[in-house]
């Protein structure tokens, strides 16, 4: 029997593959977008007994990361999988399907008043997507990315079977925590379809203050005043080009204290808003993105090494992005690259790249070096022995 007539038999939502739904210019033989938990589980059931490489798909909003996979027979979209599952109040705890947008999401925990305190920067972004990719925003100097937020998680295995970690309470289980373990997976370990999160409270006010700094050595000020301060922000970003913005969430009373705490650290350049300034939030722009990660002081290397030749964010947690321009050369691209990974190595961090065109990827080491990868392997050969789900999409060609 052909995938297509074997899948159809248990997904009631299967297609041929076409062009649009390459992956990074990899066509699909196949096209699948389960109803359920069980739905999804027999598609994974079926594409193992044909041995079927696999590749999970959300909104497409971060599709283009990573590598092209080294084929794709079928494309599991998760679109389909869009329920708010269970909200429980009290507990400040959300289980939410895999294609669920995290807007639509937002708006519904909004209606309790409490919110997934994650601000993924793209529009669109899934709760499943958000998860294999790791991805964050300013809200995460306070309360930290996906891997921090999960309690809980459904995933589709390889073969097929349901697997589940965590649970409705927040508290911590015995063997493989699956929210950590899948949070930047890239779809290479299983199909993620559920999963559960601790919640907070929304905040009564907001405030962001913002402040113009003209060099490196401002900017690193800047944001060493605030980190190191008892305003407590929930996000300080370094916004290109030269400027720190504040947030400040919590009661109307201690928001404007704190906010005229945070201006007067920053200096008479500082201003108060109730609006978040523009870029907050946002990927710089560029066709190349690449993902920086190192501690906070590194940002005035950072700033001093690409000067105005690209846009540049930078999180307080010490994460940041560059984005590189269109008619930057491959072989500029590569350089960049190198020296930025030289600056970061000094601080113990890297740069990975997220996207790229074609001939960029061509001329560089999208990971960089993985200390860890051996044990990635061993990991991947655990969940996925044939080297069927994503084969390829994830550092060291796994």
């Amino acid at each position: 029997m052909q995938p297509l007539d074997a899948l159809a038999k248990v997904c009631g939502d299967v297609r041929p593959g076409e062009p649009a739904d390459g992956v990074l210019g990899v066509e699909p033989s196949v096209v699948a977008a389960p109803k359920s938990v069980a739905e999804a589980a027999d598609v994974m059931r079926v594409a193992a007994e044909g041995g079927l490489a696999v590749v999970p798909r959300g909104a497409e909003t971060r599709l283009d990361w990573g590598m092209p996979p080294e084929r794709c027979d079928l494309l599991v979209d998760t679109h389909r999988l869009d329920r708010l599952i269970e909200h429980t109040e009290g507990d400040l705890v959300a289980k939410a399907e895999a294609g669920l947008p995290l807007e639509q999401l937002g708006a519904k925990l909004a209606e309790g008043g409490q919110r997934l305190a994650l601000d993924a920067p793209l529009p669109g972004s899934t709760v499943g997507g958000t998860i294999a990719t790791g991805a964050a925003g300013p809200f995460r100097t306070l309360y930290g990315t996906p891997r921090n937020l999960i309690i809980g998680l459904t995933v589709v295995r390889a073969d097929g079977k349901v697997a589940r970690s965590g649970g409705k309470v927040v508290k911590n289980v015995a063997g493989y925590d699956l929210g950590r373990l899948f949070s930047g997976s890239y779809g290479t370990l299983g199909l993620i379809v559920e999963a559960t999160f601790r919640l907070h409270p929304l905040s009564a006010a907001d405030a962001y203050v913002t402040c113009s700094v003209s060099d490196p050595d401002e900017a690193h000020e800047a944001v060493q005043s605030i980190l190191h301060s008892p305003v407590a922000p929930s996000a300080v970003e370094y916004i290109n080009p030269g400027m720190v913005a504040v947030h400040l969430e919590g009661i109307p009373e201690g928001v404007e204290t704190r906010a005229h705490q945070t201006k007067e650290l920053l200096g008479e350049r500082a201003g108060i808003s109730e609006v978040a300034p523009d870029g907050w939030g946002r990927y710089p722009d560029g066709t190349t993105l690449i993902g920086l990660s190192a501690p906070p002081p590194a940002l005035r290397d950072l700033l001093a090494l690409l000067g105005s030749k690209a846009a540049v964010t930078w999180s307080g947690s010490g994460h940041g992005y560059v984005g590189l321009p269109a008619g930057m050369a491959p072989g500029e691209v590569a350089a960049t690259l190198e020296r930025l990974r030289d600056v970061l190595t000094r601080y113990r961090g890297n740069a990975v790249v997220h996207y790229a065109p074609q001939e960029v990827r061509d001329e560089i080491d999208v990971w960089g070096p993985v200390p860890a990868l051996a044990l990635m392997r061993r990991v991947k050969d655990q969940f996925d022995p044939d080297h069927r789900l994503s084969p390829g999409r994830f550092v060291g060609g796994i």
